[in-house]
């Protein structure tokens, strides 16, 4: 019987199979939802009677009504991307058919379409409670979830259900949130809290940071991933127990439950379920408030002086800047005369070795280390097998440049070995820690390696992308 995933048994779950292919390159996400409907809009039926395998394959897609968040489907910087996405586009390909979103701005819009039928089904991050099982019908839950209360850490920090009636709350109407708080109400009558529709859930967060509202109530996925961008913000407890994340089926959904019931079972049978989570969520690293505070200022009061210079090499050398500037803060916090006790200098932290066989005569001129680290990057990617996949290999690059390209070919011979794939990222994360055992680097070309850095590295790095592209795309760092 499938089962889902809790956040600790996604991330160690068993990563054999196949990785989850994205089936097609797609535009901006504004170009790709040509049905997001006004307020109020009504769309064109889609599920008229039985919503079936068969019917689905016979009308020629999927569609999928579901919201844009980054816990759902967003777009990121190789296409659309999101949890929701990942598993739906899953689902099309062992269907035959291509997906449509349809993007509605809130849960309760999402559901309301679903019940109308303008969709095979919703996916949209959707808590199963016993509330909405009652008139929605639910396929399998693919992902556990809590509630946590999140507030600013300097402002009032309640850490009880008692002390909520202390600080202002607001949080989202019609969600889960406030049927849980409505729960807590009959133990704790002064209990207050302030329903809106006004603001996403995204937008509250921001209004707690700002000091315009002590403290929200969201999902853990979401606050996961959005303490990276307001480090501020602090989830001191959680109001529910673990609660099941499903997808909405239209009435006439039968047929298409049974179908998900084994689908899941299969694709969590085979990885490509705990793959999907990996590559929503597993770079996520373990948060740091002081670290992630700084880089936020130095967004601002840094970077700008070396943002050109991190344009020129990243174009001469094919590397996206923000990749390459997200890694230049990892190594030096963009401090040009940063130096380590081991010999490395500079911006990029070059070995004057690396410096010399990049042409670099001075590490500690900015220009020069950034050009040279970037062409250093580049030559790394060079250097990979072909068959790594394409959106993958500047991980696998910034892995050897902080390993070294010696031990991440003994990995790849490591994961032969174990039966993982040496080309997955996310089997190469599970290996390359086992380095720095006795019971494998003994075995291997290049012996010991502290195997757990390149992986620290490479998670440090996309968060910091993450959020120098949000900061990028707002303006603003919060």
């Amino acid at each position: 019987m499938y089962q889902a995933l809790s956040a600790a048994q996604a991330a160690g779950a068993s990563l054999r199979g196949r990785f989850l292919a994205c089936l097609f390159t797609l535009p901006l996400l504004a170009a790709c939802s040509p049905d997001t409907p006004e307020t109020g809009e009504t769309l064109d039926r889609v599920a008229t009677t039985e919503v079936t395998p068969e019917s689905i394959r016979a009308e020629g897609e999927l569609v999928v009504i579901t919201r844009n968040a980054p816990t759902t489907v967003y777009q990121d910087r190789d296409g659309l991307g999101g949890i929701e996405y990942l598993l739906t586009e899953a689902l099309a390909e062992s269907l035959g058919v291509p997906v449509r979103y349809r993007y509605f701005d809130n849960v309760d819009a999402v559901l309301a379409a679903v019940e109308r039928g303008e969709g095979h089904l919703a996916a949209a991050g959707l808590t199963r409670t016993p509330q909405r099982a009652e008139r929605y019908r639910f396929g399998p839950s693919y992902q556990q979830i809590q509630q946590q209360v999140v507030c600013h850490r300097q402002g009032v920090v309640p850490d009880s259900v008692a002390e909520l009636s202390k600080v202002s709350l607001l949080v989202i109407d019609e969600s889960s949130y406030v049927e849980r708080l409505a729960e807590l109400r009959q133990e704790y009558p002064d209990l207050r809290w302030q329903a809106t529709t006004r603001y996403s859930t995204e937008e509250i967060f921001q209004r707690v940071a700002d000091g315009k509202v002590d403290c929200t109530v969201a999902d853990s996925n979401i606050v996961m991933i959005n303490r990276r961008y307001l480090p501020e913000l602090v989830a001191p407890f959680a109001i529910s127990e673990e609660q099941p994340l499903a997808w909405v089926l239209p009435e006439g959904g039968e047929a298409l439950g049974v179908y998900l019931q084994d689908w899941f079972g299969q694709i969590e049978a085979d990885g490509t379920l705990a793959r999907a989570y990996h590559r929503s969520y597993g770079h996520i690293d373990t948060f740091d408030y002081v670290d992630l505070r700084a880089f936020k200022r130095r967004l601002d009061d840094r970077l700008p002086q070396y943002r050109r210079l991190f344009e020129q090499a990243a174009e001469t050398h094919g590397i996206p800047w923000t990749i390459l500037a997200a890694q230049a803060y990892q190594e030096s916090h963009w401090e040009p005369a940063a130096r380590s006790p081991t010999g490395v200098r500079g911006i990029m932290m070059l070995t004057l070795t690396t410096a010399e066989e990049v042409g670099v005569d001075n590490r500690l001129d900015p220009k020069q280390s950034i050009d040279g680290g970037a062409r250093y990057l580049a030559n790394l990617m060079g250097r990979l097998p072909e068959d790594i996949p394409e959106r993958d290999r500047i991980w696998f690059a910034l892995m050897a440049y902080n390993v070294g390209m010696g031990h991440l070919y003994d990995a790849r011979s490591l994961a032969r070995r174990l039966g993982k794939d040496p080309n997955s990222l996310v089997d190469m994360k599970e290996v390359l820690p086992l380095l720095s055992r006795k019971e494998y680097y003994t075995t291997l070309r290049y012996g010991y390696a502290r195997g757990t850095e390149p992986v620290r590295y490479v998670n440090r790095i996309r968060d910091f992308v993450d959020i120098l592209e949000r900061h990028l795309a707002t303006g603003r760092s919060a």
